[in-house]
């Protein structure tokens, strides 16, 4: 298992943008999971709805980004790389995220070369899937 401290050695995102609070599991190159707590004193939760806080979907996606970015950046032959997006495909929302829950993002590099790179991500909520899509990475 990875910690907050271990991820910001792979990825540079910092709070209140790090949007993983753990790594679960990790696959350098192939796959990462990773765990978000949605909190109710996260940066979001006062305007995204005021008394009825949902996760925005971009930071669902983003915070899927992330762990994706973990399993690329993990590689030794992109350490000290970043991963930004390049394209994001076919997402899809299936439940609200709130706080309270634990955000469980899968996110499986289905091909990778030396500048770009794609990923199936899906994140869940009690074993309910919460979101899913094809995102693409661009290494530099």
């Amino acid at each position: 298992m990875l910690d907050r401290d271990t991820i910001e050695t792979i990825i540079p995102h910092r709070a209140p943008f790090l949007l993983v609070d753990r790594i679960t599991a990790l696959e350098p190159g192939v796959s990462a999971t990773g765990e978000l707590d949605v909190v109710q004193d996260a940066f979001w939760v006062p305007g995204h709805f005021p008394g009825h806080p949902v996760m925005p979907g971009v930071l669902i996606v983003e915070a899927m980004a992330q762990v994706g970015a973990v399993a690329l950046l993990a590689r030794d032959d992109n350490r000290g790389k970043l991963a930004f997006f390049a394209g994001i495909d076919g997402v899809r929302f299936k439940r609200q995220v709130v706080p309270g829950d634990v955000l469980v993002m899968e996110v499986t590099i289905t091909k990778a070369r030396a500048s770009i790179g794609f990923g199936e991500a899906k994140a869940f909520v009690n074993g309910a899937l919460a979101s899913s899509g094809t995102l693409m990475f661009a290494i530099q």
